[in-house]
Parts: C-alpha cells; structure tokens; sequence
C-alpha cells in the first residue's frame, strides 16, 4: 500500500507554489498519495510568533535569490506577486471547504498560478471572481463557500491542528509522524515516502 504525504499550504506562499509544482512528479516516483491540507498561513505566524521571511529585508532578498536558482532547477515558472503579501483568507476558506470535491485540485492550480504565474492581485473579490470565471469554474458558487460556516470551521481547525503539531511555516509536510519544513526539504519527503 502506497504511502501518503500531507501537504499543509496556503496558496498566498511562493516556496509553497514551487512545492505544489513538484507534486506530480513526487507522486510519478513514489507512488504515493498527497492529501492536500488548506491552512492560514497568517495564523499560523500569529499562533506561533513567526512571520514571513520579506519582513527582515536581508532574508526576503535572499529568499528571492533562491527561489529563482530552486525554479530554475525544476522548470517552474515563477513571478513574484508584486501585490505580495495578499490576504489569502478568502481562497483558503474556499479550498478548507472543498476538499474532496472534484473541483478541488483544479482550483488549487488555478489559484495557485493566479498567484505566482500570473501575477494577480487574488486578495481583490473582483479578480478571484474573474480568474475563477476564466478558468471555467462558477465563481459565485465557490466563493460562497469560503461563507459558510463548515468552510470557515475547517479552515480554522485546519489552522490550530497544524499548530499543535508544531508547524510554523508553509509549506509543511507530514510522512508518518514526521515533519519537513520547505520546498527544499522535498528530497528528504521523497527518501521518506520510498
């Protein structure tokens, strides 16, 4: 039986982008199974006293510098937002709410190079609404459910379980009981899953 891997991210992280976009290939060599974790990763920070790296102006330089070697090692597109950071709590109470729906995954994607392909401003309702639209999807509807208490409840047990676990950080994974902090860390998921 096929190993799985939790994927604890929030679509409003770049090293977390890279991360979902060497998914597949995870998946192509292990066998395993990903089960996608939807978090806030604002909460996370303010539930932990961390916050994101480009508020120490040295790091969050340095930060872009290797995110830009990480994607071109793997064949990612990536384009910082400059509209960076975004309050992703909208498109994170829409994903906590859809998981294990059809759609998930494909709005995951959408979201998710929305953010850092595409260079969208996704914190503005008029834009999520517009990106969803275009990609095919019935924007009114999934927005909605980023509303409704289930969505709003998972995102924030989501949130605290993470927490009490020990994450600190996006994107953060789970093999077993073990936990890998950061896309650079995806060699060592992969050893784990094998």
């Amino acid at each position: 039986m096929p190993k799985t891997v939790e994927f604890l991210f929030d679509v409003g992280s770049p090293t977390t982008y890279l991360a979902h976009k060497r998914m597949p290939g995870l998946i192509e060599r292990t066998g395993a199974e990903v089960i996608y974790v939807p978090v806030l990763l604002g909460g996370v920070f303010k539930a932990t006293g961390n916050a994101s790296p480009v508020t120490v102006p040295a790091k969050g330089a340095w930060m872009g510098a290797d995110m830009a070697r990480f994607a071109k090692k793997f064949g990612v597109s990536l384009n910082m937002n400059p509209h960076f950071p975004i309050n992703t709590i909208v498109m994170m109470r829409m994903l906590a709410g859809l998981v294990g729906e059809d759609p998930f995954p494909g709005v995951v994607d959408v979201l998710f190079d929305a953010m850092w392909k595409g260079r969208k401003n996704m914190g503005d309702p008029a834009v999520l609404a517009e990106v969803l639209t275009k990609a095919g999807f019935d924007a009114g509807a999934l927005i909605a459910i980023a509303e409704t208490p289930d969505a709003k409840a998972a995102l924030k047990t989501n949130t605290e379980s993470a927490v009490a676990r020990g994450v600190f950080g996006a994107p953060t994974f789970f093999v077993d009981d073990e936990m890998y902090f950061g896309q650079d860390r995806l060699d060592w998921v992969e050893e784990a899953l094998l």
